[in-house]
């Protein structure tokens, strides 16, 4: 067992198995959170088992052989802490918050349901049902669509381009042997992270989990954690493309943009700058152009998102059918804009100060410090203080901000609508 003192009150330990465990102590604090981190998510699915690790998601919390699934839930909200999961394409996420004195009921009951779950077959019929009312209700979000349909459009037949949840033709068919095979086969003690933040002391969580994986199937011999994740030859972003979904809808959902930067790209700082002053905020180009001095849209923002080797940047903006066609034309006018003559100094400040302050004010709750521990851990590899980030952000120059742009913005965009609309409306 190794352990090493990260920063002031982070520490870092490394179980034989390769199970790490990693926390925060904030003394000023009366609560804590709890997150057990899988390295695994819907880009590790064969196609066969697209949703599988969704699916997984709801299965464990429905009992353990020492626990009913009333007994998971029963016991975490008779203190008053809450618990819940979320799966991503490249990990899944359990966890809980609690009071600091229940933070060892929390690590029992979380680790148990994460190590020990049964899988019973009565079980997944139900979460099968559960799970494709979930699939239909998010067809009934067509701004959370658009959103899945433009992914599917950069990145195509990757996994990348899937949906995390799955599709009734692929959660229909799947069996409980299959699920659990899955469980098994990537829920090792070397993809998994503890990870803890709050009033807390780091060698007693250590003793907490030890205690907990104590003949559990995570109770392994001697291994090495796995490794961040590599980058994967098959992701590919076609050439740009449309793809409209009709649904009869009383508004027009629209992502325009393309592919992006990886997370380990050391220009996602210029890009987090440039993204701020794109549509970011209120203050944003984009908000200004077509919310305030046009009202053409409630909703008008851009985003980036990233993946270990990969990653996307659009537009989204919700309008009236009957304006959907303007409002693009004022996203492409803004995008050539900021590609062909970059952004000011003043707006490179503005951005600068848009992105280090979210990400200060984020880490007010234990919450968040659990979840940039563990990202840090699981997807950088290294934990960067405030300070270093806070630094490389000011290191970002406007030329640097202004080459992202041209580079991102300045060829052909793919488009994806969700609304009333057939491909005709919307020519290549």
């Amino acid at each position: 067992m190794r352990t090493a003192s990260l920063q002031e009150g982070v520490h870092r330990t490394v179980l034989p198995s390769g199970l790490r465990i990693v926390t925060e102590a904030i003394p000023t604090t009366r609560s804590a959170s709890l997150g057990i981190w899988v390295g695994i998510g819907s880009r590790d699915e064969r196609p066969s088992l697209h949703g599988a690790s969704h699916f997984l998601e709801h299965l464990l919390f429905k009992g353990t052989h020492k626990r009913s699934a009333l007994d998971i839930s029963a016991e975490i909200e008779a203190v008053g802490g809450e618990t819940n999961a979320f799966t991503t394409k490249e990990y899944t996420c359990y966890y809980a918050r609690v009071l600091d004195a229940d933070l060892p009921l929390a690590v029992d009951v979380l680790v148990d349901a994460v190590a020990d779950s049964i899988l019973e077959p009565a079980d997944v019929e139900t979460e099968r049902g559960v799970i494709l009312e979930e699939i239909a209700m998010h067809e009934d979000e067509p701004g959370d669509e658009v959103h899945d349909v433009f992914a599917e459009v950069i990145f195509g037949d990757h996994p990348l381009g899937r949906l995390i949840s799955g599709t009734p033709e692929s959660i229909t068919p799947m069996t409980r042997d299959q699920i659990n095979r899955f469980y098994r086969k990537h829920y090792t003690a070397p993809e998994i992270l503890v990870a803890a933040a709050g009033n807390l002391d780091h060698a007693t969580v250590v003793k907490l989990v030890r205690k907990a994986l104590a003949g559990s199937p995570l109770d392994t011999g001697p291994a090495a954690p796995a490794a961040t994740r590599r980058s994967d030859r098959r992701v590919r972003s076609g050439k740009p493309r449309t793809a409209v979904v009709h649904r009869d809808t009383e508004q027009a959902h629209i992502v325009l943009g393309g592919p992006g930067l990886g997370r380990h790209d050391d220009r996602r700082f210029a890009l987090g700058v440039l993204n701020n002053v794109l549509g970011g905020g209120m203050s944003s180009r984009l908000f200004q152009e077509i919310r305030e001095k046009r009202g053409l849209a409630y909703s008008v923002y851009s985003y980036a998102s990233q993946h270990a080797d990969a990653g996307l940047v659009g537009v989204y903006a919700g309008c009236a059918p009957a304006k959907a066609a303007e409002v693009l034309d004022l996203i492409r006018v803004e995008l050539d804009r900021v590609a062909e003559k970059g952004i000011t100094l003043e707006e490179l400040s503005r951005g600068k100060g848009m992105v280090k302050g979210a990400y200060v004010l984020g880490l007010e709750d234990t919450g968040s410090r659990m979840s940039r521990l563990a990202k840090s851990e699981l997807l950088h590899g290294d934990l960067m203080t405030v300070d270093e980030l806070l630094t490389r952000v000011d290191a970002v120059t406007v030329d640097e901000v202004n080459a992202i742009a041209a580079e991102l913005f300045g060829g052909e965009r793919s488009l994806a609508v969700v609304g009333p609309f057939g491909e005709d409306d919307f020519p290549a």
